[in-house]
């Protein structure tokens, strides 16, 4: 008995270091765990924040599309004006030529459209000036009587009398 004793002397001391082993994990995952908790609350007001940045970013988003929207009517009613004002300048302008959306569209659709009056007035010029008469009567001549028969050359002149 002394031996079954012994034995169970043994297993009680071998149960004891046992269940201070399990103690001492159970002491390191509750730490474990409390700093889960910890790292966890953490994270989750990290997020907050993130959500909360995200709202206001994306509010600020929205007004920026707004005034970008503002923006965009005002260059284009600008650019509107801009054409009329163009147009009533430089009437000689066709108003069919001058298109765009933009102010520098414009300017460039006017310096097109003022190189198509200048090549036009030039090819208009040079015609007149093809189809141009000089000025004043040109030099009276005798009519040429050779190829006249007698006959006509004396009806001719009895008219003239």
């Amino acid at each position: 008995m002394d031996e079954e004793i012994l034995l169970l002397e043994e297993q009680l001391a071998s149960a004891h270091a046992d269940i201070e082993r399990l103690q001492s994990a159970l002491s390191d995952a509750e730490a474990r765990a409390a700093t889960g908790d910890a790292s966890l609350a953490g994270l989750q007001r990290q997020l907050e924040a993130a959500n909360e940045r995200d709202a206001a970013n994306a509010a600020a988003l929205d007004e920026l599309r707004a005034a970008i929207s503002i923006s965009d009517a005002r260059a284009a009613t600008a650019a509107g004006r801009y054409r009329d004002l163009v147009l009533a300048h430089d009437p000689s302008l066709p108003a069919d030529l001058i298109a765009g959306d933009t102010i520098e569209a414009l300017d460039a659709a006017v310096e097109r459209a003022r190189q198509t009056v200048a090549q036009v007035r030039q090819h208009l010029e040079a015609q007149v000036q093809a189809q141009r008469v000089p000025a004043g009567a040109p030099v009276r001549a005798a009519p040429d009587l050779s190829d006249l028969s007698p006959a006509e050359k004396i009806r001719l002149g009895l008219q003239q009398t």
